[in-house]
């Protein structure tokens, strides 16, 4: 099977780009970013189908030169799961918008709570004598 290498640049630069994106704050790149995933799994999809053949239905007996409808299916259906995915995207940016004023994840209060007291507890002493013991080479104390 013959792969098209220029398809294939394609879809890594899709894909990185992609990745890219979603990982910022702002719901308008992650929504870009995710576009450009699907963009480039779709395309993933059809250089990984092979060449372009005939159609069943139409086409010769010859089973050789048909074409293989699956990854045709593939691409539909990610296109029409993309499509929700991008309107339920599309709603909470756009509600974002109307209570923030913009399009930015906040970090969550009580996300920002816990990381305060996990790294007050890191630093007190009962956070030392409660890992004590637990290693091997941890001498345990007698009386503690």
């Amino acid at each position: 099977m013959q792969v098209n290498l220029t398809l294939l640049v394609v879809v890594a630069a899709l894909m990185g780009a992609g990745v890219y994106l979603l990982l910022e704050r702002s719901l308008t790149r992650v929504l870009v970013g995710l576009v450009l995933i699907s963009n480039g799994v779709n395309v993933m999809f059809l250089v990984a189908s092979g060449r372009a053949g005939t159609s069943p239905i139409v086409g010769s007996s010859d089973p050789d030169g048909m074409a293989d409808p699956l990854p045709q299916a593939l691409v539909l259906t990610a296109i029409v799961i993309t499509l929700g995915t991008v309107a339920f995207l599309l709603a909470m940016a756009h509600r974002s918008w109307q209570l923030n004023g913009n399009d930015d994840v906040q970090d969550d209060v009580e996300d920002s709570a816990i990381r305060k007291l996990a790294i007050d507890d890191a630093n007190s002493d009962s956070y030392d004598l409660s890992t004590k013991g637990q290693h091997e080479d941890d001498p345990v104390e007698e009386g503690a």
